[in-house]
C-alpha cells in the first residue's frame, strides 16, 4: 500500500525534510500534492536513518509543514524517449515546451544513465566538421571526444555554439544519421530565442534535440537538464545507430546550482564553496560521452562553461580539463581585436586530434600544417613582446614577416563570419597561404616531401 506523509518536518529554500520514513531510496521520484489541489514533484537527495531531504523541482512556495501530502513513487526520475524527439524542445526535466504533445514510447529511459563499461569502449576515430578553420585544423574534434569550449562573460560562445550546430557533419557520407542534442542551462529568455531562431532559418532544426532551462526556472531542474538530454543522446546513439553532437552551455551555471543546493544542505563546502564533490558529479555527465564496441552510434560532447573573471584556474574549468580531451580556449583580447570566432589556439588542444586526422579521415598534410602553424604563432608572441620594448621598426627582417604572418593568421584565418563554412580543404589550403609568407626554411616543423607538394611562397 502506498504511504502518504501529512507532516513535514521543516521547509528549507528548495528543500524538505521529511522524519519518519521507511523503505525510501535514494534518487527516488517524489509526488507532493499541495492543499489538494497544487502537485509539485521533488527527489531524494539525502538519507538519515528514518529522515530524508527532498528537493522540489519547482519552487516551494506555498508549501507549508501542514498543508503538503508527500508520496514516494518508488522508481527514479525517467522520461519516455523514440524517434519522435528530434526537431523537438523539452523544459530541463524533459517535459515538452513546443506544443507538440507528449512523446510516447513503450519504454522509459532512467535520465541517471547506464555506465558506459570500460572495456566496451572504443577508441575514438574520424573527425567531425564543424566549418570553423580554427577547430578544425588546429583543435580537430574527433567523434566520441569530449572537447569543451572555455570562455568568458559578454563573449560570443552562444554565437559560437549556434554555428556549431548548423554547421557540424561527420566526415562521412552518413549525415542522415547525423543529428545534435542541445541542452541550456540557466539562459536567458533573448538566449533562448536566439538559439531557436538561429536552428530554425539554418533549417537544421528537425536534427536537434533542445532542452532549455531558462535563468528563471528552478535550479533543481538545472541539475537535470544535462541528465535529460544525455539520456535522449545515449538512446539515439547506441539504440537508434546514429551519431550524436552533445552541446551544454552554460557548465558554470549548473555547477553555481550544484553550489546553491549544496549551501542548502548545509553541507561542508570546498574551494570557491563549491561542494567537495564537483569533480565526481562533472565526470558522470562527461562520462558519458563515447562509442561502444557491436553499435554503430556515438556519442560526442561540446560542454561551453564561462570562466568567472576569465580565470583558467577557477575550479569549473580546472575540473573540466582533468576530465575531458582537451579544450578550446576563447580570448578576450583577440575578441577585443574584432576577430570572431576569438580562439586562442596557443592554451587550446585537442587530444584525439591526432588519431583523427591525416591520410584516410581529412588529408595528409593536415598534422604538418597544424604544429607549424602553433610552431609559428607561438612566435609571434615573442615577436610582439620585443616590439613593445624596441619598438616595430627596430624588428629584424624576419622578424617583420612574423608580424605580417601573425596579422594575416588572425584576420584571414582565424576571423571567419557568423555564417561562413569552410569544409576542411579549404581550411588547409587557406593554412597553407598563411605559412606560405614565411620562407621555407623557417618551416622546420613540415615533412620535406610534402612543403615541395604544397608551398605556395617563392622559397
Amino acid at each position: 500500500m502506498k504511504k502518504e506523509y501529512l507532516v513535514l518536518e521543516k521547509v528549507q529554500g528548495p528543500l524538505i525534510v521529511l522524519s519518519d520514513v521507511e523503505n525510501v531510496a535514494y534518487d527516488e521520484i517524489v509526488d507532493i500534492l499541495i492543499d489538494g489541489k497544487e502537485k509539485k514533484k521533488g527527489k531524494v537527495v539525502q538519507i538519515e536513518k528514518d529522515k530524508v531531504i527532498i528537493q522540489v523541482f519547482e519552487p516551494t512556495t506555498g508549501i507549508s509543514i501542514h498543508n503538503a501530502a508527500v508520496s514516494f513513487s518508488g522508481k527514479p526520475l525517467t522520461i519516455s524517449l523514440s524517434k519522435d524527439v528530434l526537431g523537438r524542445e523539452f523544459n530541463g526535466v524533459g517535459e515538452p515546451i513546443d506544443g507538440g504533445g507528449l512523446i510516447y514510447s513503450d519504454k522509459k529511459y532512467n535520465i541517471n544513465g547506464r555506465p558506459m563499461n570500460p572495456v566496451a569502449r572504443k577508441y575514438p576515430r574520424n573527425f567531425i566538421q564543424t566549418g570553423i578553420s580554427s577547430i578544425d585544423c588546429l583543435t580537430t574534434l574527433i567523434r566520441g571526444q569530449k572537447l569543451p569550449i572555455f570562455s568568458g562573460n559578454g563573449m560570443p560562445h552562444n554565437e559560437l555554439a549556434a554555428q556549431i550546430v548548423r554547421q557540424a557533419k561527420i566526415s562521412s557520407d552518413k549525415n542522415e544519421k547525423f543529428a545534435i542534442v542541445f541542452a541550456a542551462m540557466g539562459i536567458k529568455h533573448d538566449d533562448a530565442d536566439f538559439f531557436r531562431k538561429s536552428f530554425e532559418e539554418a533549417g537544421v532544426l528537425e536534427r536537434v534535440v533542445m532542452f532549455t532551462n531558462l535563468a528563471d526556472d528552478p535550479i533543481v531542474e538545472r541539475i537535470i537538464t544535462p541528465r535529460c538530454a544525455l539520456t535522449a543522446a545515449e538512446y539515439l546513439a547506441f539504440e537508434e545507430g546514429m551519431h550524436i553532437l552533445v552541446i551544454m552551455t552554460d557548465i558554470t551555471s549548473y555547477c553555481e546550482a550544484l553550489r546553491e543546493l549544496s549551501s542548502s544542505r548545509e553541507e561542508v563546502p570546498s574551494r570557491k564553496g563549491y561542494p567537495g564533490y564537483l569533480y565526481s558529479d562533472l565526470a558522470s555527465l562527461y562520462e558519458r560521452a563515447g562509442m561502444m564496441e557491436g553499435k554503430e552510434g556515438s556519442i560526442t560532447q561540446i560542454p561551453i562553461l564561462t570562466m568567472p573573471n576569465d580565470d583558467i584556474t577557477h575550479p569549473v574549468p580546472d575540473l573540466t580539463g582533468y576530465i575531458t580531451e582537451g579544450q578550446i580556449v576563447l580570448s578576450r583580447g583577440i575578441y577585443q581585436r574584432n576577430i570572431y570566432p576569438p580562439v586562442n589556439i596557443l592554451p587550446s588542444l585537442s587530444r584525439l586530434m591526432k588519431d583523427g586526422i591525416g591520410e584516410g579521415f581529412t588529408r595528409e598534410d593536415h598534422a604538418d600544417v597544424s604544429n607549424q602553424i602553433f610552431s609559428s604563432y607561438s612566435h609571434v608572441q615573442d615577436v610582439i613582446a620585443l616590439a613593445q620594448v624596441i619598438g616595430e621598426d627596430e624588428l629584424s627582417d624576419i622578424d617583420k614577416i612574423y608580424m605580417e604572418f601573425g596579422r594575416e593568421f588572425e584576420n584571414k584565418f582565424l576571423k571567419q563570419q557568423f555564417n561562413e563554412d569552410r569544409t576542411i580543404e579549404e581550411t588547409l589550403n587557406l593554412g597553407w597561404d598563411i605559412i606560405s609568407i614565411l620562407p621555407k626554411s623557417e618551416l622546420d616543423r613540415v615533412d620535406p616531401e610534402i612543403l615541395d607538394k604544397y608551398y605556395r611562397g617563392e622559397g
